[in-house]
């Protein structure tokens, strides 16, 4: 193992760490709004809304985020439109990630009891009070265990960011590799790259997946 050159190149990772990890947050972030766009296009049962919902969600989730992406970067420029790398980064993390995320908005909303809903509408709130004030708080908190599987999860993606010349982690573990054939050395510090970003995410969402069920919510 050559130190030198893990010490030498360290800053490298530093910088491809801080773009990995700003392109991921951003896109988790998107991901989050556009699942609860489509789980309340689905609850409201939306013409036409809903089936393009619908069709959404089964392309996003059974077509790869490579092939998203070789679509974002090399297909749309033949119809005169070009993304940057970081804004293709970006929108396909978004787009496979609203699909889950809308997933599993939907299961919590599922597991809040009609009849709370109809007690509710009876005592004469209406529909908006009656999923800002009751639904969603519960269907959230039974959603945070998905939802944390799910942020890691899109994360742990972003390692195929570097088919669109993004200078992520895996770029630059893949250019040290093909210019000085330190493999063992680049993959290492691949390794504790990415394990610094997620390790934290996870313990904290464990964290916060037992405060919430000793609170009395979740399973």
């Amino acid at each position: 193992m050559d130190t030198e050159f893990i010490v030498k190149y360290i800053p490298l990772y530093v910088e491809a760490t801080k773009l990995t990890l700003g392109i991921g947050l951003v896109g988790i972030v998107l991901s989050v709004v556009a699942g609860l766009l489509i789980v309340w296009i689905q609850y409201f049962r939306l013409p036409v809304f809903k089936q393009l919902a619908a069709v959404y969600i089964e392309l996003s989730r059974n077509t790869p985020l490579l092939v998203q992406l070789f679509f974002l970067y090399f297909g749309l420029p033949k119809a005169g439109i070009r993304i940057s790398s970081q804004g293709c980064a970006m929108i396909g993390l978004c787009f496979l990630g609203g699909s889950y995320m809308a997933e599993a908005f939907r299961s919590g909303i599922e597991s809040v009891e009609r009849g709370q809903e109809e007690s509710a509408l009876a005592l004469g709130l209406k529909k908006s009070q009656v999923v800002r004030y009751i639904i969603l708080p519960q269907a959230i908190s039974v959603s945070v265990p998905a939802l944390c599987a799910n942020m890691i999860f899109l994360l742990k993606e972003t390692s195929v960011f570097s088919v669109v010349a993004l200078a992520d982690l895996m770029y630059v573990a893949k250019d040290l590799i093909g210019l000085y054939y330190k493999t063992d050395e680049a993959l290492l510090m691949l390794v504790i790259a990415y394990l610094m970003i997620l390790l934290p995410i996870s313990v904290l969402a464990a964290a916060l997946e037992r405060r919430l069920r000793y609170a009395g919510f979740g399973n």
